[in-house]
């Protein structure tokens, strides 16, 4: 399929806002830098290992040498570790940086975060928006719950009324991330079943009516957003109920590390999993079947769009603004499938494969 014309709008809007930040006009104040001065600036990542975080700290380091921006690149050790990233927020603070960009490890970097707006940093979160989202200036993020809604819509009809038996993978067990419930409840909202606290995971019924047919939550297992995670998550719920056929993943590597399990057990036939990311890995993955499907967000576009709206306000720019009726600057998302149905806009494996990233 063609790129769909809802993603093609995003995708408009996106680069309609860039330019407009291109165009700023610089301010009068004397404290801005000038277009010949270097800006400080840190992109500080869940970890630096995922494909996803890879692809932003490439796309930062890009726009870094376009705006004349002194790039520091720190991450936590993994995802979840907190005290990594807030030790590179004290860093960039003490450095005198103008800005920061943060993917948030969790509710325990927000008070650091505080700190570096009060010490005048301008700080812009990637991907994953903060708990309270004015915790940070602005957010660049795909919209998560859309994300998540796109899969679950897509599993709905790929089911055609059989009765689904579903397994829940999602990012933590032991901490509260917007990424984490917003793809998770997006897919169940997909799904046709009642979340409740749309801010909540695992406060659904376990067994009910989804739009097509009955259904049941075998479980709900974190991952880490890891492959060994969605392995050894997988291997649990399998140990729960055998006949699990809908695999719900908050991202690509815990995905295959969830087919791995199935593949070991001998499970993978006429199982659906789904997932999100959009990664070149990814969608290789869904063009191999490995994958059903798969929500595509842009970590490149996050990244450069941080790193050049910092440039720009110290520079006595303006500052972005959030997207019409979000609180963040939605920064696009898309179905990819090789295997569309009707009434749920997606793109091909070949176009996915010329937007992906990683």
């Amino acid at each position: 399929m063609h790129l769909n014309s809802r993603t093609a709008r995003l995708g408009v809007a996106v680069a309609a806002t860039a330019s407009l930040l291109a165009l700023a006009a610089c301010g009068s104040d004397d404290q801005s830098a000038s277009s010949t001065d270097k800006i400080g600036v840190s992109l500080i990542t869940k970890d630096s290992t995922n494909p996803f975080f890879v692809a932003m700290q490439k796309g930062a380091k890009e726009e870094a040498a376009k705006n004349n921006v002194d790039l520091t690149v720190a991450s936590g050790k993994a995802d979840g570790d907190e005290q990594g990233q807030v030790q590179a927020i004290e860093n960039a603070i003490a450095q005198g940086q103008k800005g920061i960009l943060i993917t948030p490890n969790g509710p325990g970097v927000n008070s650091a975060i505080k700190k570096a707006r009060d010490a005048g940093l301008y700080v812009i979160a990637l991907d994953t928006p903060p708990d309270p989202a004015d915790t940070v200036d602005i957010t660049f993020a795909t919209d998560n719950f859309e994300a998540g809604k796109l899969i679950g819509q897509w599993t709905n009809k790929q089911l055609a009324g059989k009765p689904a038996t579903i397994a829940l993978l999602d990012l933590f067990n032991d901490k509260v991330v917007s990424v984490d419930y917003n793809r998770d409840q997006g897919f169940l909202t997909g799904m046709g079943i009642d979340v409740k606290d749309k801010k909540k995971n695992g406060d659904e019924e376990k067994s009910g009516q989804y739009a097509g047919g009955s259904y049941s939550i075998v479980c709900n297992e974190p991952t880490q957003g890891a492959e060994d995670g969605g392995r050894s998550a997988m291997e649990n719920c399998l140990t729960k109920n055998s006949n699990i056929n809908v695999v719900y993943t908050i991202n690509e590597p815990a995905a295959i590390g969830a087919y791995n399990a199935l593949k070991a057990a001998g499970k993978t036939s006429g199982v659906l999993i789904v997932s999100v990311d959009g990664g070149c890995a990814g969608v290789k993955s869904v063009k191999d079947g490995v994958i059903g499907a798969t929500s595509q967000q842009y970590p490149l576009k996050m990244a450069s769009l941080g790193v050049e709206s910092i440039a720009k306000i110290a520079r006595g720019g303006e500052k972005p603004k959030t997207s019409d009726g979000l609180d963040f600057f939605n920064t696009g998302v898309a179905l990819v499938t090789d295997k569309g149905v009707d009434g749920v806009t997606s793109i091909d494996t070949t176009k996915g494969s010329s937007l992906c990233w990683g």
